[in-house]
């Protein structure tokens, strides 16, 4: 049997690993937060280690579902020198491509392989095992790693060399981001008509403005609900990362710009921990 270990159980990861659970695999877990590994370990009858170190001592695979570059980082230095020559490091936070690549040199200096794996799809896809997963790392960890991935995903796709995960995902945050302003706008816009929100979504939603996110969020936009989905902190997060590697690569992100500093009003209104739909809150003020 393929032994796994899986290292942060938050909104994402909690799911994430119970699917593991579910597929047969032997999975030892470890969260920073015990009360929440515990929590796991009862919901799906999981083996929680004390320490992450004792968590990937026996692991074919680790898995990373964490916060930040800082996060991977601390958590590399610790479990690295503790796992078995030959396994395989898997990262799915989201985080820089420099930091992919800095961990893929580390986990080789131990005899180890390495792919990053950042996820899109949200709470929910997490939560029904729908999620997609763009990948970087050599072709031999990529194969070895789908199918335990598949657990938990709808889609699997490898990108390239390593960093080409992370630098994917950086593509989907912007173009997320431009649909939800785009969104926002066209909602409140319809209000301010004098039209009724939800019947207009209806007109237009299989035409050419359908979109993932009007089609799971228009209804809660409408109602002034930002409780579903990712935070406004982590969207943050990832559109800095987008913006430093812009700089390097000279690319121009002017909406993206735009729309961090809309986030950051979001913040400032006391929205940290909203969804990223509301962006319309900002729209709907006096």
């Amino acid at each position: 049997m393929t032994k796994l270990a899986f290292l942060g159980l938050g909104t994402m990861g909690f799911p994430m690993a119970g699917y593991l659970v579910n597929a047969g695999h032997h999975v030892r877990v470890w969260n920073r937060t015990t009360s929440t590994a515990k929590q796991w370990g009862e919901a799906f009858a999981g083996h929680v280690a004390d320490t992450a170190e004792h968590a990937v001592m026996e692991a074919d695979f680790v898995f990373a579902c964490l916060g930040d570059d800082p996060d991977v980082r601390a958590i590399a230095d610790r479990v690295f020198s503790h796992m078995k020559k030959g396994a395989v490091f898997v990262d799915h936070t989201t985080t820089s491509a420099d930091l992919a690549r800095e961990i893929a040199n580390m986990a080789a200096s131990f005899g180890l392989g390495f792919v990053d794996a950042p996820v899109s799809g949200g709470q929910a896809g997490a939560e029904n095992g729908q999620l997609t997963i763009i990948c970087g790392g050599s072709k031999p960890d990529f194969d070895a790693t789908r199918p335990i991935m598949k657990a938990y995903a709808k889609a699997i796709k490898h990108m390239g060399a390593i960093g080409s995960g992370q630098l994917t995902k950086m593509v989907n945050q912007i173009c997320i981001a431009g649909v939800l302003q785009g969104l926002a706008e066209g909602l409140n816009f319809a209000k301010a008509a004098g039209l009724d929100p939800i019947a207009v979504v209806e007109a237009i939603g299989q035409g050419a403005a359908q979109s993932w996110q009007m089609d799971n969020r228009h209804k809660t936009m409408a109602a002034n609900e930002f409780d579903f989905g990712f935070a406004v902190d982590w969207m943050r997060k990832d559109l800095r990362v987008a913006m430093q590697e812009a700089k390097v690569n000279g690319a121009k992100l002017p909406m993206v710009e735009m729309v961090d500093q809309f986030y950051a009003d979001v913040q400032a209104m006391g929205g940290s921990r909203w969804d990223t739909s509301s962006l319309i809150a900002l729209l709907r003020q006096d």
